[in-house]
């Protein structure tokens, strides 16, 4: 079984506890998906957060439905958060998320993402033809949307006196 890695990382503006709170509500996950996989949050909702959270979704890759569970296998709040597939379109899904304090009161995100498509041979040429496109796909958006709904999160969450 092959397994891939996609790294990336991303400068926002906020420290790390102005900036965890976002990635701690789990609803934010269909802001900042791709609209192409219709993502929806299924778990009902509010969500509590913590290591051993389970957290179901439905979404639609290249028109197929699929239904997705992972489990929150750390939670460090403010500082990280690992989250794994136990049921959905991969054989292997490890996703690391980190937040750094910068200089300025700015954080560095770090997403590590760990998967494998598995299937052998085919489940490499799967790969090169498109798993891996469309996984980079999903963080391009996100790089994109995250820093203008993140400012009007940390907005709303000190005009309404909360962190």
């Amino acid at each position: 079984m092959s397994v891939h890695t996609l790294t990336r990382q991303q400068e926002l503006e906020g420290s790390p506890a102005e900036v965890f709170p976002f990635f701690a509500d789990a609803t934010n996950l269909e802001a900042i998906t791709p609209p192409l996989l219709a993502f929806q949050v299924t778990t009902p909702r509010p969500i509590a957060m913590h290591a051993g959270t389970l957290i179901e979704y439905r979404l639609k890759i290249h028109r197929m439905p699929i239904r997705w569970r992972t489990l929150i296998e750390e939670w460090r709040p403010s500082e990280m958060f690992v989250d794994t597939q136990i049921k959905g379109p991969y054989k292997l899904w490890h996703h690391t998320h980190t937040f750094d304090p910068l200089p300025g009161g700015r954080t560095l995100m770090v997403d590590v993402v760990r998967y494998s498509i598995g299937y052998g041979p085919l489940g490499d040429l799967a790969h090169s033809l498109f798993v891996g496109r469309d996984v980079a796909s999903i963080f391009d958006y996100r790089a994109e949307v995250i820093a203008p709904l993140l400012a009007s999160d940390i907005e709303r969450r000190r005009s309404d006196g909360s962190r």
